[in-house]
């Protein structure tokens, strides 16, 4: 039995800690607030914030575990580096977690050091850099906190009207301390996918089908699994994955973001180090294997036989329609009258105006119509909390 530290126990984590009880191991759950998704399924939970490096030590000292699984950005990520010289393996690897919770970091892997295709982008710390860096890219373009996670801070941008608001919410919608933003160019892509990515401590890099989904404000609202992609554009999709992971090192599941544009380019967009929310969709059969038990085998350093598509399948969001203390009023009866449905809720104990706090997932045959599974699944979400997961919401 190994001792696992999960930092962060939002509803991936949950999943995490479930396959991983499953399987016999001991999990602590770590978050910043109380009764957070994993903690109920754990054995142990802790309460702090992780961006505080003493707290995160003495969390690492009083529990000694054998891994450490980090689940969300906001983390004193430079101390993982300690953690791995006193052996304890860090999920997937301490280089791994620093480079990509920060998007500069992730970027300039890509584009500058390994020479993938990505959007055009910049940095900018002031205003006067922003508008500077707007006028280079010209518009429409998208801006993003360098830290961020769920879409927080992100916006697109129009004209110079907009610039001044959009610098505002990617500022104060970065994650702990880097007071930074990054904006690119806009892509006029036809569609966006993830390629679930695994890498093992033994045997090969492994991908899952690809998984289409649709964000609105940089956060997931659908996916669909597979997605379809034309072969040609798939094999250039799994090399630059496959390229990106072996420069970050480590084993574990990886969700790795991309365009796919009108001309059939595909453009590396970003990538997550960990169980990715539009691989949700996994949750309702769709691989033998769900991203989360994926994770867990390759952390532990199972073999994973193959990874084979067993369901096409779709995911919605369920979304809070208002802001409560109190456990909401979900309605599960109607979804559930429906075959091949499931139902995930998360159990986080507030809720805010547009928060997700559930998925619907609904399943079929290989082969059938994922626009049928999609359209199924977002009018199943609806009569959880009678919110469409394309609500327009104004906080």
């Amino acid at each position: 039995m190994k001792k696992i530290l999960l930092l962060g126990s939002g509803e991936l984590g949950k999943e995490f800690v479930i396959a991983a009880k499953r399987a016999g191991q001991y999990v602590i759950a770590c978050d910043r607030y109380n009764d957070a998704p994993a903690m109920q399924v754990a054995d142990e939970r802790e309460v702090f914030s992780m961006l505080d490096g003493d707290a995160l030590d003495a969390v690492v000292k009083k529990h000694q575990p054998d891994i450490i699984v980090p689940e969300i950005e906001a983390i004193r990520t430079e101390r993982l580096f300690d953690f791995e010289k006193q052996g304890i393996q860090v999920v997937p690897s301490a280089r791994a977690v620093n480079y990509t919770m920060n998007r500069r970091a992730i970027r300039d892997l890509a584009a500058k050091e390994l020479g993938l295709r990505t959007a055009k982008y910049f940095y900018a710390k002031t205003f006067e850099e922003f508008k500077k860096a707007a006028d280079e890219i010209g518009f429409p373009c998208v801006v993003k906190p360098l830290m961020s996670s769920s879409g927080h801070g992100q916006s697109y941008v129009h004209n110079d009207d907009e610039l001044q608001k959009a610098f505002t919410e990617a500022m104060e919608g970065s994650r702990g301390d880097v007071k930074e933003v990054i904006i690119e160019e806009f892509i006029d892509f036809d569609s966006e996918f993830t390629l679930l990515t695994v890498t093992q401590k033994e045997g090969p890099t492994l991908f899952c089908p690809p998984i289409g989904h649709v964000q609105k404000g940089g956060d997931y609202r659908e996916s669909w699994q597979p997605y379809s992609i034309p072969e040609e554009a798939l094999k250039q999709a799994q090399h630059i994955a496959d390229e990106v992971t072996k420069a970050l090192t480590g084993a574990g599941i990886w969700g790795v973001e991309f365009f796919l544009t009108k001309q059939g380019e595909v453009i590396f967009s970003e990538l997550s180090p960990r169980p990715h929310d539009t691989g949700m969709v996994t949750l309702g059969h769709t691989t033998n294997l769900s991203e989360f038990e994926l994770h867990f085998r390759a952390v532990m350093g199972l073999p994973i036989a193959g990874i084979h598509l067993e369901h096409a399948g779709a995911s919605a969001v369920i979304l809070s329609p208002q802001e409560s203390n109190d456990p909401l009023p979900y309605n599960l009866v109607e979804a559930l009258k429906e075959d091949h449905t499931r139902i995930r809720i998360f159990g986080k104990p507030e809720a805010h105006v547009g928060r997700r706090m559930g998925v619907v997932l609904c399943y079929g045959e290989v082969g059938d119509d994922t626009t049928a599974l999609r359209d199924k699944a977002k009018r199943l979400a609806k009569t959880v909390l009678g919110t469409d997961p394309y609500t327009k919401f104004h906080e």
